[in-house]
């Protein structure tokens, strides 16, 4: 959360550098900063500002730097306000820094600091850093800097520098990413490959306890934790800037909801043999002999990540037989689960940062069990930390709310489960079946989408205003119906629940009304009859119902009041294209009622703190 940019090398305009910050803004916009340092006055140029991005670029001025730092706010600490905005400084105006994480015992060094004269102007945790290096500065930033984070507890992604050295930037990491490129006689820094792309697709990610200085086309590593310097090679990124534009369409979000025929094509490239009725999995091939051995898999996520575990769950344990565990990452690591040599326990994550379920993995690692990771972002923390694992490949997502990440997880597990599934007692043709019908999967996304996009726009424009929404699911899409609430939530505010369907009469149902619409997910599957009484229930109480069910089921055509149609596939791949139509909703919902919906209020993409 929050967004870090800097930058140092040749001149260039502070407006182009803020391009660098806007491709940031996703992971946070109640306020923003710079911080320039200007050779010509040998002074810095600051200016903060509450609110987008854009609110900081009408007010600056035609500068051109070839030092600067800037940041995009997420509030932790301190409300959105200018007097909290980053980057912050110490007493003299000298040291600025920025910072992503959160300051656990920044009170305490508050208070220590002030008994010794520092002034403080925010309410934030990061100032404590600049008066910190202030008050251990002797002329050398770097032991400073050390000195510094040797007395912070929590996390930090950071960023500094110094008028009085403006020949550098300082960066440093603890459960906080930071990622660092070099483009000729340039440096850059940044929170996020995406603010990256336009400068270099190689990057190099530091590591926790690493310390980075940053000189015009230069960049040295050095362990803090092991006092050493460190060499790293560059990896390079896949993405394409374009990719991490919006290309014409009106929000991220719709774009990466309309990309999914290619995300599922992409995520699925090299991975099918269907002749052989097998999934290939490079990442994992390596220890494919471990696998077999594993009689429990545990699932930690959040978020929809979490949901996209849920319907894995279904998935792994009826067609690989293996008992599957799906855990909350904030919970997970709370617990004393119990492990043994046989358990495996598989992150899913689509930046590969969120810390919840980076500390599930490390506990995990502590106690000697085998990790697994899904994650789309090459490089990143988790897809370094676990012993092996599948990437999504399915680009970068902008738009704060998951949607081609969740169909590629979900498309990950299911070639995940054919893997397994196979290694044990999966027949030959049952395999073939799955790995035919993953193969469908894209062509079958894009009719959803083509068939279904003007119907759900025009439902939408009728449903806008109500105030509650119910969603129901049974099986694989129960998973689903959360999805589905937690989408038209967090992009509309309106409220919205998902539920089991089979749990309607134990409580749900009595919020059922004429103004309490439900959207019932119902493809002609093994559990249909009974989700078609929960419908039968619900219209009896005068509630209205939004439907998706299987192309050629016509049946709910005089039930229900609103119906989309899906194409047939196996049961265990319709949340898949079942998803697709809730996800257009929430979009038409959320943008009918006047609302950004790639920044939604109080979320940021990426939630790298607890």
């Amino acid at each position: 959360m929050c967004g870090i940019f800097g930058y140092i090398g040749k001149k260039i305009s502070l407006k182009i550098g803020i391009d660098g910050l806007k491709r940031l803004e996703y992971r946070g916009y109640d306020s923003a900063g710079v911080a320039a340092f200007l050779p010509e006055i040998q002074d810095v140029f600051l200016k903060k500002k509450e609110g987008r991005i854009s609110n900081l670029e009408k007010e600056l001025p035609e500068l051109s730097a070839s030092l600067f730092i800037s940041h995009t706010r997420w509030a932790t600490h301190g409300k959105p306000s200018t007097e909290n905005a980053h980057p912050h400084f110490d007493c003299k105006k000298e040291i600025f820094v920025v910072h992503n994480g959160i300051v656990e015992n920044w009170r305490e060094l508050r208070h220590q600091l002030e008994k010794k004269g520092h002034k403080f102007i925010s309410e934030t945790d990061t100032e404590v850093f600049a008066h910190l290096i202030e008050e251990f500065y002797q002329g050398n930033l770097e032991e400073s800097l050390k000195k510094a984070l040797s007395l912070i507890k929590g996390a930090y992604g950071i960023v500094v520098f110094s008028k009085k050295e403006p020949q550098k930037i300082l960066a440093a990491r603890l459960s906080s990413p930071i990622v660092l490129a070099q483009n000729g006689t340039s440096s850059i820094v940044a929170s996020d490959v995406s603010a990256i792309l336009p400068f270099s697709r190689e990057v190099i990610f530091l590591e926790d306890g690493e310390m980075a200085t940053l000189e015009p086309g230069k960049i040295k590593i050095f362990n803090f934790k092991k006092n050493s310097f460190v060499k790293k090679m560059p990896q390079e990124i896949e993405w394409k800037i374009e990719e991490a534009q919006k290309g014409g369409y009106s929000h991220f979000m719709l774009k990466e909801i309309m990309e999914q025929p290619q995300s599922l094509l992409d995520s699925q490239r090299g991975r099918i043999l269907v002749g052989e009725g097998k999934a290939k999995l490079g990442g994992i091939e390596p220890i494919k002999d471990q696998l077999r051995e594993i009689e429990r898999i545990i699932i930690v996520a959040c978020g929809t990540a979490f949901l996209a575990g849920k319907v894995g769950e279904y998935m792994l344990e009826e067609y690989a037989q293996i008992p599957v565990e799906v855990e909350l990452g904030s919970e997970f690591r709370y617990k004393k689960p119990v492990f043994d040599e046989k358990t495996c326990v598989l992150a899913i994550s689509q930046s590969g940062e969120t810390a919840d379920t980076l500390m599930a993995i490390r506990e995990a690692k502590e106690k000697g069990i085998l990790t697994l990771g899904i994650v789309n972002v090459c490089g990143s923390t988790i897809a370094r930390e676990v012993t092996a694992g599948v990437y999504n490949h399915c680009g970068p997502e902008i738009g704060v709310a998951a949607t081609k990440s969740f169909t590629s997880q979900l498309e990950i597990l299911a070639l995940l489960t054919l893997f397994l599934g196979r290694q044990r007692e999966m027949s030959f043709v049952m395999g073939q079946r799955i790995a035919k019908e993953i193969k469908l999967l894209p062509e079958l996304a894009k009719k959803v989408l083509k068939e279904n996009f003007e119907k759900v726009k025009a439902v939408a424009k009728k449903y806008k205003d109500y105030k509650n929404f119910l969603f129901i699911g049974r099986k694989y899409n129960y998973p689903i119906a959360l999805e589905g609430a937690l989408k038209l939530k967090e992009i509309s505010y309106l409220h919205a629940e998902g539920y089991a369907a089979g749990e309607m009469k134990h409580g749900p149902i009595a919020l059922i009304d004429e103004n309490f619409p439900t959207v019932a997910l119902c493809p002609k599957d093994s559990v249909y009859e009974k989700i078609l009484s929960n419908i039968e229930e619900i219209k009896a109480r005068n509630g209205k119902v939004i439907a998706i069910t299987t192309e050629g089921n016509k049946e709910l055509e005089n039930l229900a009041d609103e119906v989309f149609y899906i194409p047939k596939t196996l049961e265990m791949l319709t949340p898949i294209l079942s998803v697709l139509p809730l996800q257009l909703f929430a979009y038409f919902v959320g943008t009918m009622r006047g609302i950004d919906v790639d920044k939604p209020r109080n979320l940021a993409k990426s939630v790298t703190v607890e």
